[in-house]
Protein backbone atom coordinates (compact mmCIF):
# COMPACT_ATOMS: atom_id res chain seq x y z
CA UNK A 1 0.00 0.00 0.00
CA UNK A 2 1.30 3.42 -0.95
CA UNK A 3 0.65 6.60 1.00
CA UNK A 4 0.23 10.08 -0.45
CA UNK A 5 0.39 13.56 1.02
CA UNK A 6 -2.92 15.35 1.43
CA UNK A 7 -1.28 18.23 -0.43
CA UNK A 8 -0.30 16.19 -3.47
CA UNK A 9 3.16 14.89 -2.61
CA UNK A 10 4.85 11.72 -3.84
CA UNK A 11 4.04 8.20 -2.63
CA UNK A 12 5.81 6.49 0.27
CA UNK A 13 5.48 3.11 1.97
CA UNK A 14 3.66 2.56 5.26
CA UNK A 15 6.94 2.33 7.18
CA UNK A 16 8.16 5.60 5.64
CA UNK A 17 4.88 7.34 6.51
CA UNK A 18 5.26 6.19 10.11
CA UNK A 19 8.96 7.02 10.35
CA UNK A 20 8.77 10.55 8.98
CA UNK A 21 5.31 11.46 10.31
CA UNK A 22 4.64 14.58 8.24
CA UNK A 23 5.08 14.83 4.47
CA UNK A 24 7.78 17.21 3.15
CA UNK A 25 5.13 19.53 1.69
CA UNK A 26 3.48 19.88 5.11
CA UNK A 27 0.65 17.50 4.27
CA UNK A 28 -0.49 14.40 6.14
CA UNK A 29 0.02 10.92 4.74
CA UNK A 30 -3.12 9.08 3.63
CA UNK A 31 -3.52 5.56 2.21
CA UNK A 32 -3.88 5.09 -1.52
CA UNK A 33 -7.14 3.22 -0.85
CA UNK A 34 -9.32 1.97 1.97
CA UNK A 35 -8.83 -1.80 2.12
CA UNK A 36 -12.25 -3.45 2.17
CA UNK A 37 -13.32 -5.62 5.11
CA UNK A 38 -16.34 -7.74 4.14
CA UNK A 39 -19.28 -8.40 6.44
CA UNK A 40 -18.15 -12.01 6.60
CA UNK A 41 -14.74 -10.92 7.91
CA UNK A 42 -16.36 -8.50 10.35
CA UNK A 43 -18.45 -11.39 11.66
CA UNK A 44 -15.29 -13.43 12.24
CA UNK A 45 -13.82 -10.63 14.36
CA UNK A 46 -16.42 -11.47 17.00
CA UNK A 47 -14.58 -14.74 17.74
CA UNK A 48 -11.20 -13.01 18.19
CA UNK A 49 -9.53 -11.25 21.09
CA UNK A 50 -8.43 -7.61 20.77
CA UNK A 51 -4.92 -8.38 19.54
CA UNK A 52 -6.23 -10.70 16.82
CA UNK A 53 -8.75 -8.10 15.72
CA UNK A 54 -5.98 -5.51 15.58
CA UNK A 55 -3.79 -7.74 13.43
CA UNK A 56 -6.66 -8.35 10.99
CA UNK A 57 -7.06 -4.59 10.47
CA UNK A 58 -3.43 -3.44 10.64
CA UNK A 59 -2.12 -5.95 8.13
CA UNK A 60 -4.36 -4.46 5.43
CA UNK A 61 -2.52 -1.12 5.71
CA UNK A 62 0.98 -2.06 6.85
CA UNK A 63 1.92 -4.12 3.85
CA UNK A 64 5.67 -3.69 4.19
CA UNK A 65 5.49 -5.23 7.68
CA UNK A 66 5.31 -9.01 8.05
CA UNK A 67 2.42 -10.54 9.96
CA UNK A 68 4.81 -11.94 12.62
CA UNK A 69 6.22 -8.41 13.07
CA UNK A 70 2.73 -6.99 13.54
CA UNK A 71 1.73 -9.78 15.92
CA UNK A 72 4.87 -9.30 18.03
CA UNK A 73 4.31 -5.55 18.23
CA UNK A 74 0.67 -6.04 19.23
CA UNK A 75 1.59 -8.58 21.92
CA UNK A 76 4.02 -6.09 23.44
CA UNK A 77 1.64 -3.12 23.15
CA UNK A 78 -1.52 -4.72 24.50
CA UNK A 79 0.08 -6.64 27.34
CA UNK A 80 -2.48 -7.36 30.05
CA UNK A 81 0.05 -6.11 32.61
CA UNK A 82 -0.29 -2.65 31.02
CA UNK A 83 -4.09 -2.68 30.63
CA UNK A 84 -6.32 -3.25 33.64
CA UNK A 85 -9.07 -4.95 31.63
CA UNK A 86 -8.37 -8.10 29.58
CA UNK A 87 -10.76 -6.84 26.89
CA UNK A 88 -8.34 -3.89 26.36
CA UNK A 89 -11.21 -1.73 25.02
CA UNK A 90 -14.32 -2.98 26.88
CA UNK A 91 -17.89 -2.00 26.11
CA UNK A 92 -20.32 -1.01 28.88
CA UNK A 93 -24.08 -0.93 28.35
CA UNK A 94 -25.86 2.22 29.52
CA UNK A 95 -29.36 1.50 28.22
CA UNK A 96 -31.00 -0.54 25.45
CA UNK A 97 -29.74 1.77 22.69
CA UNK A 98 -26.51 3.13 24.18
CA UNK A 99 -23.09 1.70 25.00
CA UNK A 100 -19.83 3.24 26.15
CA UNK A 101 -16.55 2.18 24.54
CA UNK A 102 -13.98 2.55 27.32
CA UNK A 103 -10.56 3.44 25.94
CA UNK A 104 -8.91 4.46 29.22
CA UNK A 105 -7.72 1.15 30.65
CA UNK A 106 -4.08 1.61 29.61
CA UNK A 107 -1.13 2.89 31.64
CA UNK A 108 -1.92 6.61 31.30
CA UNK A 109 -5.72 6.31 31.69
CA UNK A 110 -6.54 7.86 28.29
CA UNK A 111 -7.46 6.66 24.82
CA UNK A 112 -4.09 7.76 23.47
CA UNK A 113 -2.62 4.58 24.98
CA UNK A 114 -4.49 2.55 22.37
CA UNK A 115 -2.14 3.90 19.71
CA UNK A 116 0.88 5.07 21.66
CA UNK A 117 1.62 1.73 23.26
CA UNK A 118 1.96 0.37 19.72
CA UNK A 119 3.61 3.28 17.89
CA UNK A 120 7.12 2.87 19.41
CA UNK A 121 7.26 -0.69 18.13
CA UNK A 122 6.12 0.40 14.67
CA UNK A 123 8.59 3.30 14.70
CA UNK A 124 11.64 1.21 15.54
CA UNK A 125 10.63 -1.38 12.96
CA UNK A 126 10.15 1.38 10.38
CA UNK A 127 13.61 2.76 11.10
CA UNK A 128 15.20 -0.64 10.53
CA UNK A 129 13.23 -1.21 7.33
CA UNK A 130 14.47 2.07 5.90
CA UNK A 131 18.11 1.76 7.02
CA UNK A 132 17.74 4.69 9.40
CA UNK A 133 20.63 4.63 11.88
CA UNK A 134 20.07 8.07 13.40
CA UNK A 135 18.18 8.40 16.66
CA UNK A 136 14.47 8.86 15.97
CA UNK A 137 13.56 12.05 17.82
CA UNK A 138 9.85 12.23 18.56
CA UNK A 139 8.32 15.72 18.83
CA UNK A 140 4.87 15.98 20.37
CA UNK A 141 2.36 18.73 21.03
CA UNK A 142 -0.26 17.79 23.60
CA UNK A 143 -3.49 19.17 24.94
CA UNK A 144 -3.09 16.88 27.93
CA UNK A 145 -3.27 13.15 27.15
CA UNK A 146 -1.07 12.53 24.10
CA UNK A 147 1.99 13.82 25.93
CA UNK A 148 1.98 11.33 28.79
CA UNK A 149 0.96 8.46 26.52
CA UNK A 150 3.84 9.24 24.14
CA UNK A 151 6.31 9.63 27.00
CA UNK A 152 5.21 6.33 28.49
CA UNK A 153 5.36 4.56 25.13
CA UNK A 154 8.81 5.81 24.09
CA UNK A 155 10.41 5.93 27.55
CA UNK A 156 13.82 4.23 27.36
CA UNK A 157 13.06 2.69 23.94
CA UNK A 158 16.52 2.24 22.34
CA UNK A 159 17.26 4.51 19.40
CA UNK A 160 14.54 7.04 20.24
CA UNK A 161 13.90 10.14 22.31
CA UNK A 162 10.63 11.91 23.05
CA UNK A 163 10.11 15.66 23.57
CA UNK A 164 6.65 16.89 24.58
CA UNK A 165 5.30 20.46 24.50
CA UNK A 166 2.19 21.23 26.56
CA UNK A 167 0.35 24.49 27.37
CA UNK A 168 1.57 25.40 30.87
CA UNK A 169 -1.84 26.54 32.07
CA UNK A 170 -4.03 24.45 29.77
CA UNK A 171 -4.04 20.94 31.26
CA UNK A 172 -5.46 19.42 34.43
CA UNK A 173 -3.31 19.03 37.55
CA UNK A 174 -3.20 15.26 37.10
CA UNK A 175 -2.30 15.56 33.42
CA UNK A 176 0.56 17.93 34.24
CA UNK A 177 1.89 15.71 37.02
CA UNK A 178 1.67 12.65 34.81
CA UNK A 179 3.98 14.33 32.30
CA UNK A 180 6.39 16.19 34.55
CA UNK A 181 7.07 13.17 36.77
CA UNK A 182 7.90 10.88 33.84
CA UNK A 183 11.11 8.89 34.18
CA UNK A 184 13.43 7.70 31.43
CA UNK A 185 16.73 9.02 30.15
CA UNK A 186 15.30 9.91 26.75
CA UNK A 187 12.25 12.00 27.75
CA UNK A 188 11.86 15.79 27.76
CA UNK A 189 8.77 17.77 28.83
CA UNK A 190 8.46 21.49 28.08
CA UNK A 191 5.64 23.81 29.07
CA UNK A 192 4.93 26.65 26.67
CA UNK A 193 3.39 30.01 27.49
CA UNK A 194 0.44 29.64 25.11
CA UNK A 195 -2.37 27.24 24.25
CA UNK A 196 -2.40 23.89 22.47
CA UNK A 197 -2.82 25.47 19.04
CA UNK A 198 0.41 27.39 19.67
CA UNK A 199 2.17 24.16 20.63
CA UNK A 200 0.82 22.23 17.64
CA UNK A 201 1.61 24.99 15.15
CA UNK A 202 5.09 25.31 16.62
CA UNK A 203 5.79 21.59 16.26
CA UNK A 204 4.57 21.60 12.65
CA UNK A 205 6.81 24.58 11.92
CA UNK A 206 9.79 22.70 13.35
CA UNK A 207 9.09 19.76 11.06
CA UNK A 208 8.98 22.02 7.99
CA UNK A 209 12.05 24.11 8.96
CA UNK A 210 15.11 23.18 6.91
CA UNK A 211 17.35 24.98 9.38
CA UNK A 212 15.95 23.10 12.39
CA UNK A 213 16.12 19.76 10.59
CA UNK A 214 19.76 20.45 9.73
CA UNK A 215 20.50 21.18 13.39
CA UNK A 216 18.78 17.94 14.42
CA UNK A 217 20.64 15.96 11.77
CA UNK A 218 23.95 17.43 12.95
CA UNK A 219 23.23 15.86 16.33
CA UNK A 220 22.66 12.44 14.73
CA UNK A 221 18.88 12.56 15.00
CA UNK A 222 15.90 12.44 12.63
CA UNK A 223 12.51 13.96 13.48
CA UNK A 224 9.33 11.97 13.74
CA UNK A 225 5.91 12.61 15.25
CA UNK A 226 3.72 10.85 17.79
CA UNK A 227 0.80 13.21 17.26
CA UNK A 228 -2.15 11.96 15.27
CA UNK A 229 -0.70 13.64 12.18
CA UNK A 230 1.36 10.41 12.05
CA UNK A 231 -0.50 7.60 10.30
CA UNK A 232 1.05 5.21 12.80
CA UNK A 233 -1.11 6.90 15.42
CA UNK A 234 -4.24 6.77 13.32
CA UNK A 235 -4.26 3.16 12.13
CA UNK A 236 -4.44 1.55 15.62
CA UNK A 237 -7.46 3.73 16.38
CA UNK A 238 -9.38 2.22 13.46
CA UNK A 239 -9.22 -1.11 15.26
CA UNK A 240 -11.37 -0.25 18.26
CA UNK A 241 -14.34 0.73 16.11
CA UNK A 242 -14.33 -2.71 14.50
CA UNK A 243 -13.81 -4.24 17.94
CA UNK A 244 -16.79 -2.35 19.39
CA UNK A 245 -19.00 -3.61 16.57
CA UNK A 246 -17.76 -7.17 17.13
CA UNK A 247 -18.58 -6.89 20.84
CA UNK A 248 -22.10 -5.72 20.03
CA UNK A 249 -22.49 -8.78 17.81
CA UNK A 250 -21.31 -11.01 20.64
CA UNK A 251 -23.84 -9.44 23.02
CA UNK A 252 -26.67 -9.98 20.55
CA UNK A 253 -27.31 -6.24 20.60
CA UNK A 254 -27.16 -6.06 16.80
CA UNK A 255 -27.23 -8.46 13.85
CA UNK A 256 -24.40 -8.57 11.33
CA UNK A 257 -24.94 -5.70 8.89
CA UNK A 258 -26.98 -3.53 11.27
CA UNK A 259 -25.80 0.06 11.42
CA UNK A 260 -24.33 1.64 14.54
CA UNK A 261 -23.81 5.33 15.30
CA UNK A 262 -20.63 6.52 17.03
CA UNK A 263 -20.42 9.76 18.99
CA UNK A 264 -16.86 10.93 19.57
CA UNK A 265 -15.53 13.77 21.74
CA UNK A 266 -12.75 15.28 19.67
CA UNK A 267 -10.65 18.39 19.27
CA UNK A 268 -7.94 17.42 16.81
CA UNK A 269 -10.34 15.18 14.81
CA UNK A 270 -8.09 12.10 14.81
CA UNK A 271 -10.34 9.88 16.91
CA UNK A 272 -13.45 10.40 14.81
CA UNK A 273 -11.43 10.29 11.60
CA UNK A 274 -10.43 6.73 12.51
CA UNK A 275 -14.15 5.89 12.69
CA UNK A 276 -14.59 7.42 9.23
CA UNK A 277 -11.78 5.23 7.90
CA UNK A 278 -13.46 2.18 9.46
CA UNK A 279 -16.71 3.13 7.76
CA UNK A 280 -14.95 3.45 4.41
CA UNK A 281 -13.49 -0.02 4.91
CA UNK A 282 -16.96 -1.49 5.26
CA UNK A 283 -17.94 -1.16 8.92
CA UNK A 284 -21.74 -0.61 9.04
CA UNK A 285 -21.78 2.91 10.46
CA UNK A 286 -24.85 5.14 10.29
CA UNK A 287 -23.82 8.56 11.60
CA UNK A 288 -20.56 9.78 13.01
CA UNK A 289 -21.44 12.44 15.58
CA UNK A 290 -18.67 14.93 16.28
CA UNK A 291 -18.87 16.27 19.86
CA UNK A 292 -17.10 19.52 20.81
CA UNK A 293 -16.89 21.65 23.92
CA UNK A 294 -17.30 25.44 23.93
CA UNK A 295 -14.43 25.66 21.43
CA UNK A 296 -16.95 24.58 18.83
CA UNK A 297 -15.09 25.32 15.59
CA UNK A 298 -15.83 21.81 14.29
CA UNK A 299 -19.55 22.07 15.07
CA UNK A 300 -19.78 25.30 13.10
CA UNK A 301 -17.79 23.79 10.24
CA UNK A 302 -20.14 20.84 9.82
CA UNK A 303 -23.17 23.11 10.08
CA UNK A 304 -22.12 25.81 7.60
CA UNK A 305 -19.10 24.54 5.64
CA UNK A 306 -16.82 27.32 6.91
CA UNK A 307 -13.80 26.66 9.10
CA UNK A 308 -13.09 29.86 11.00
CA UNK A 309 -10.58 30.15 13.84
CA UNK A 310 -11.22 33.88 14.33
CA UNK A 311 -12.95 33.36 17.65
CA UNK A 312 -12.34 33.43 21.36
CA UNK A 313 -10.34 30.52 22.75
CA UNK A 314 -11.92 29.10 25.92
CA UNK A 315 -10.33 27.09 28.71
CA UNK A 316 -12.88 24.45 29.64
CA UNK A 317 -13.31 21.50 31.98
CA UNK A 318 -12.59 19.22 28.99
CA UNK A 319 -9.11 20.60 28.21
CA UNK A 320 -8.02 17.87 25.80
CA UNK A 321 -10.56 19.36 23.37
CA UNK A 322 -9.50 22.97 23.85
CA UNK A 323 -8.35 23.21 20.24
CA UNK A 324 -9.21 25.54 17.37
CA UNK A 325 -6.96 24.09 14.64
CA UNK A 326 -7.97 20.45 14.07
CA UNK A 327 -5.06 18.92 12.18
CA UNK A 328 -6.67 15.64 11.19
CA UNK A 329 -9.57 17.38 9.49
CA UNK A 330 -7.15 17.79 6.59
CA UNK A 331 -7.39 14.06 5.90
CA UNK A 332 -11.17 14.31 5.64
CA UNK A 333 -10.85 17.37 3.40
CA UNK A 334 -8.67 15.29 1.07
CA UNK A 335 -11.54 12.83 0.58
CA UNK A 336 -14.08 15.64 0.36
CA UNK A 337 -11.99 17.25 -2.41
CA UNK A 338 -11.93 14.00 -4.43
CA UNK A 339 -8.27 13.61 -3.42
CA UNK A 340 -7.26 16.87 -5.08
CA UNK A 341 -4.12 17.74 -3.13
CA UNK A 342 -3.79 21.18 -4.70
CA UNK A 343 -7.25 22.16 -3.46
CA UNK A 344 -6.43 20.97 0.06
CA UNK A 345 -3.16 22.93 -0.09
CA UNK A 346 -5.14 26.03 -1.06
CA UNK A 347 -7.51 25.61 1.90
CA UNK A 348 -4.58 25.11 4.28
CA UNK A 349 -2.84 28.18 2.88
CA UNK A 350 -6.03 30.20 3.46
CA UNK A 351 -6.23 28.87 7.01
CA UNK A 352 -2.63 29.88 7.73
CA UNK A 353 -2.88 33.33 6.16
CA UNK A 354 -6.53 34.29 6.70
CA UNK A 355 -7.47 31.95 9.59
CA UNK A 356 -10.47 30.63 7.68
CA UNK A 357 -11.60 28.74 4.57
CA UNK A 358 -14.90 27.58 3.06
CA UNK A 359 -15.53 24.29 1.24
CA UNK A 360 -18.80 25.21 -0.49
CA UNK A 361 -22.36 23.98 -0.20
CA UNK A 362 -21.97 20.80 -2.27
CA UNK A 363 -19.02 19.55 -0.24
CA UNK A 364 -20.78 20.44 3.00
CA UNK A 365 -23.73 18.28 1.92
CA UNK A 366 -21.27 15.47 1.16
CA UNK A 367 -19.96 15.67 4.73
CA UNK A 368 -23.42 15.86 6.25
CA UNK A 369 -24.32 12.51 4.69
CA UNK A 370 -21.91 10.95 7.15
CA UNK A 371 -21.33 13.46 9.96
CA UNK A 372 -23.45 15.31 12.46
CA UNK A 373 -22.04 17.64 15.09
CA UNK A 374 -22.91 19.34 18.34
CA UNK A 375 -21.28 20.96 21.33
CA UNK A 376 -21.65 21.25 25.07
CA UNK A 377 -20.60 23.96 27.53
CA UNK A 378 -19.19 23.34 31.00
CA UNK A 379 -22.53 23.65 32.79
CA UNK A 380 -24.19 21.17 30.45
CA UNK A 381 -21.20 18.87 30.83
CA UNK A 382 -21.47 18.89 34.62
CA UNK A 383 -25.21 18.26 34.43
CA UNK A 384 -24.59 15.27 32.13
CA UNK A 385 -22.01 13.76 34.49
CA UNK A 386 -24.46 14.07 37.37
CA UNK A 387 -27.42 12.73 35.38
CA UNK A 388 -25.58 9.70 34.05
CA UNK A 389 -24.31 8.80 37.51
CA UNK A 390 -27.67 9.28 39.21
CA UNK A 391 -29.71 7.58 36.47
CA UNK A 392 -27.36 4.92 35.09
CA UNK A 393 -24.79 4.63 37.91
CA UNK A 394 -22.08 5.30 35.36
CA UNK A 395 -19.29 7.78 36.14
CA UNK A 396 -18.02 9.73 33.13
CA UNK A 397 -15.09 12.07 32.73
CA UNK A 398 -15.69 15.55 31.34
CA UNK A 399 -14.86 14.65 27.71
CA UNK A 400 -17.10 11.58 27.66
CA UNK A 401 -19.90 13.64 29.18
CA UNK A 402 -19.61 16.13 26.31
CA UNK A 403 -20.22 13.27 23.88
CA UNK A 404 -23.09 11.88 25.95
CA UNK A 405 -24.82 15.27 26.02
CA UNK A 406 -24.36 15.76 22.27
CA UNK A 407 -25.84 12.31 21.62
CA UNK A 408 -28.91 13.20 23.71
CA UNK A 409 -29.40 16.41 21.71
CA UNK A 410 -28.88 14.57 18.41
CA UNK A 411 -31.56 12.03 19.28
CA UNK A 412 -33.98 14.74 20.36
CA UNK A 413 -33.33 16.65 17.12
CA UNK A 414 -33.50 13.73 14.69
CA UNK A 415 -35.45 10.95 16.41
CA UNK A 416 -32.67 8.60 15.30
CA UNK A 417 -32.53 5.80 17.88
CA UNK A 418 -30.01 3.69 16.02
CA UNK A 419 -27.82 1.84 18.55
CA UNK A 420 -25.08 4.29 19.52
CA UNK A 421 -21.63 3.96 21.02
CA UNK A 422 -20.27 6.83 23.10
CA UNK A 423 -16.49 6.80 22.83
CA UNK A 424 -15.04 7.34 26.31
CA UNK A 425 -11.60 8.87 26.09
CA UNK A 426 -10.34 9.21 29.68
CA UNK A 427 -10.75 8.05 33.25
CA UNK A 428 -12.83 10.40 35.40
CA UNK A 429 -9.88 10.51 37.79
CA UNK A 430 -7.79 12.51 35.33
CA UNK A 431 -10.28 15.33 36.01
CA UNK A 432 -11.36 14.43 39.53
CA UNK A 433 -12.07 17.98 40.74
CA UNK A 434 -14.46 18.76 37.89
CA UNK A 435 -16.15 15.36 38.09
CA UNK A 436 -16.56 15.62 41.88
CA UNK A 437 -17.93 19.15 41.48
CA UNK A 438 -20.46 17.82 38.95
CA UNK A 439 -21.62 14.97 41.18
CA UNK A 440 -21.61 16.72 44.58
CA UNK A 441 -21.68 20.43 43.81
CA UNK A 442 -18.96 23.06 43.58
CA UNK A 443 -18.67 23.43 47.33
CA UNK A 444 -17.48 19.82 47.59
CA UNK A 445 -14.08 20.67 46.08
CA UNK A 446 -13.37 23.78 48.16
CA UNK A 447 -9.91 23.59 49.70
CA UNK A 448 -9.14 20.17 48.20
CA UNK A 449 -6.14 19.38 46.00
CA UNK A 450 -6.30 16.92 43.08
CA UNK A 451 -5.52 13.91 45.28
CA UNK A 452 -8.04 14.83 47.94
CA UNK A 453 -10.65 15.30 45.21
CA UNK A 454 -9.84 11.79 43.98
CA UNK A 455 -10.24 10.33 47.45
CA UNK A 456 -13.55 12.11 47.95
CA UNK A 457 -14.81 11.04 44.51
CA UNK A 458 -14.05 7.41 45.35
CA UNK A 459 -15.87 7.74 48.67
CA UNK A 460 -18.93 9.32 47.05
CA UNK A 461 -19.21 7.08 43.99
CA UNK A 462 -17.57 3.80 44.95
CA UNK A 463 -15.46 3.95 41.79
CA UNK A 464 -11.87 3.10 42.74
CA UNK A 465 -9.04 5.59 42.30
CA UNK A 466 -6.60 4.12 39.74
CA UNK A 467 -3.20 3.14 41.10
CA UNK A 468 -1.54 5.44 38.56
CA UNK A 469 -3.20 8.48 40.13
CA UNK A 470 -2.35 7.41 43.69
CA UNK A 471 1.31 6.98 42.70
CA UNK A 472 1.60 10.57 41.44
CA UNK A 473 1.42 11.91 44.99
CA UNK A 474 4.94 10.70 45.83
CA UNK A 475 6.70 10.90 42.46
CA UNK A 476 9.28 13.69 42.10
CA UNK A 477 8.77 16.35 39.43
CA UNK A 478 11.65 15.79 36.98
CA UNK A 479 10.75 18.14 34.14
CA UNK A 480 10.52 21.88 34.86
CA UNK A 481 11.57 23.42 31.52
CA UNK A 482 9.38 26.24 30.16
CA UNK A 483 9.59 28.36 27.00
CA UNK A 484 7.81 31.02 24.99
CA UNK A 485 5.78 29.83 22.02
CA UNK A 486 8.23 31.37 19.55
CA UNK A 487 11.28 29.78 21.22
CA UNK A 488 10.44 26.10 20.79
CA UNK A 489 13.43 25.31 18.56
CA UNK A 490 15.85 26.67 21.14
CA UNK A 491 14.01 24.74 23.88
CA UNK A 492 14.40 21.46 21.98
CA UNK A 493 18.12 22.03 21.51
CA UNK A 494 18.45 22.86 25.20
CA UNK A 495 16.65 19.64 26.08
CA UNK A 496 18.88 17.63 23.71
CA UNK A 497 21.89 19.07 25.47
CA UNK A 498 20.85 17.78 28.87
Amino acid sequence: MSFFSTRGGAAVTASQAILYGLAPDGGLYVPAMFPPISLQKIGKLADMDYRQRACAILKTYLEDFTIPEIEEALAAAYDEKKFDDPAIAPMKKIDDETWVLELFHGPTLAFKDMALQLLPHLTTLSAKKNGEEREVSILVATSGDTGKAALEGFKDVPGTSCTVFYPSDGVSDVQKLQMTTTGGDNTHVIGIHGNFDDAQTGVKNLFSSAEFNAQVNARGKVLSSANSINFGRLVPQIVYYFSAYADLLNEGAIALGDQVNFVVPTGNFGNILAAYYARNMGLPVGKLICASNRNNVLTDFFRNGVYDTRRTFFKTTSPSMDILISSNLERLLYECADRDGSLVATWMKQLKECYTYAIGEQRQEWMNDVFDAGYCDDMQCAAEIRARFETDHYLMDTHTAVASHVLKEYREKTGDMTPAVVVSTASPYKFAADVLSAVEGKEAVNGLDAFQCSEMLEKVTGVKVPAQVKALRTLPVRHKQQCEKDAMAEAVMEAFGK
